[in-house]
């Protein structure tokens, strides 16, 4: 077996503009109002800037409002599919933290802040983080109508699995803002002609909106 050419690792960086947004905010983020602002700015300039899709997240102390990481959508900007807004923000917290478990006993209450219901990759990524708690701006086909993205076989009761392990769900913060961002994002794709990657069984993985 030849492993001369195999990776060693993998990882994806986020850009630079993403902390000229963190800067520019005044303090903590007191409320979820707030938390979902900035992530859906994020969500809004990330596909301008040709990272990925229209979508952000947060992870934050609950308590302090303190930003602990940020994320985006990297898959076009790192070739990596697994780059998820959720997965890149979780993971990057967990690096700062120390832990895997950002819910471990002694350890301050952290939340996740996402621009739209958690896609069927994120979801799991989610719920083995440690979080205690995740908002979202809403749930509902509307995110899947409006970009054309495949979010996965998510299960009916999602929510109420988190719940039962511990993690609250908040729905419905700033919910009509993100549904600005994603029909702004489905325009951008007709003027740009932008990458839109989907499972194969959702059509050509770069395929536009209809």
């Amino acid at each position: 077996m030849d492993v001369t050419s195999m990776p060693r690792g993998y990882g994806a960086t986020l850009p630079d503009w993403v902390f000229d947004e963190l800067t520019a905010v005044p303090g903590p983020l007191t409320s979820a109002e707030e938390r979902m602002a900035l992530v859906n700015r994020l969500a809004a300039r990330n596909p301008v800037e040709g990272s990925g899709g229209p979508f952000a997240a947060l992870v934050v102390n609950t308590a302090d409002g303190e930003v602990v990481s940020a994320g985006v959508n990297l898959v076009l900007s790192s070739g990596l599919s697994a780059a998820h807004a959720e997965v890149v923000a979780l993971s990057l917290a967990q690096l700062r933290v120390g832990t895997w478990d950002l819910g471990a006993e002694a350890a301050v209450e952290r939340e996740l802040v996402v621009n739209w219901r958690p896609c069927a990759q994120c979801y799991g990524a989610t719920m083995w983080s440690g979080v205690r708690r995740l908002v979202v701006a809403g749930e509902g086909p509307e995110l899947e109508e409006l970009t054309g993205f495949d979010e996965g076989p998510m299960r009916e009761d999602w929510a109420e699995q988190l719940r039962r392990r511990g993690i609250e769900v908040v729905s419905g913060v700033l919910r009509e803002q993100a549904l600005e961002v994603f029909a702004d994002y489905r325009r951008l794709v007709a003027e740009r002609g932008l990458t839109v990657y989907n499972a194969r069984n959702s059509g050509d993985s770069s395929r536009g909106l209809a």
